[in-house]
């Protein structure tokens, strides 16, 4: 089996991985939800209201799109500079939550082995297929900033959607309950602390696939 084979081997293994967690927590979001007397389009709602969903996703369909190659837009999901986005965003997600949130509740069950497989285990196995297997010669450091375009997009999200449904997905953005000041202050630091993230991504990813000296960066 050459190098190629391997990587789609491991991205359909990945893949499965990534689907299975995301079809697992919406099952246990939906009985959540519909135990509170709300409806499916609900559980809709807050299934897509948090950036490890949103992430986890991105990685899923990025593996999938590796694994069956179709035509069309999907090939935005090919390119390395969009992998490498991914990358750091669902390294983020491990990290913030090991550190922020872990913490905070204690899921036992079938919601342990969402939380893990969504938390760890993808967050993992994610890098190591940028690692291992994706281009990284036309890395360069805008490619930071654009990045961040993603979780910076996610957080005026979740704040307009909190401001609208009174509810927030994360604690550290919680309005109604630190107020706009400090939970602006905490938003600020997770986009440094992604912007820090990618910045390592691209000093490792340059050094282990150095681009072609003519290249620009």
């Amino acid at each position: 089996m050459n190098r190629h084979q391997t990587g789609t081997l491991f991205a359909a293994a990945a893949g499965v991985s990534a689907w299975f967690a995301l079809g697992l927590q919406f099952y246990l979001t939906n009985a959540v939800v519909l135990s509170q007397g709300r409806g499916f389009l609900a559980s809709l709602f807050v299934f897509f209201g948090y950036f490890t969903i949103l992430t986890n996703l991105l990685a899923a369909v990025a593996l999938t799109v590796a694994v069956l190659r179709p035509a069309g837009w999907f090939r935005l999901f090919s390119r390395p500079s969009v992998l490498g986005g991914i990358a750091v965003s669902i390294a983020l997600v491990g990290i913030v939550y090991s550190l922020l949130l872990r913490q905070t509740w204690h899921p036992t069950g079938a919601q342990l082995v969402a939380d893990e497989l969504l938390h760890d285990v993808m967050p993992l196995v994610f890098v190591l297929y940028w690692w291992l297997w994706v281009p990284k010669t036309a890395l360069c450091w805008r490619d930071a900033l654009r990045w961040a375009l993603y979780p910076t997009s996610y957080l005026v999200y979740a704040l307009l959607r909190g401001a609208l449904s009174g509810t927030y997905p994360y604690p550290f953005i919680d309005v109604a309950r630190l107020g706009y000041g400090v939970a602006f202050q905490n938003s600020v630091v997770i986009l440094m602390a992604f912007l820090g993230i990618a910045t390592l991504f691209i000093v490792l990813g340059r050094r282990k696939d150095p681009a072609p000296s003519n290249a620009s960066s």
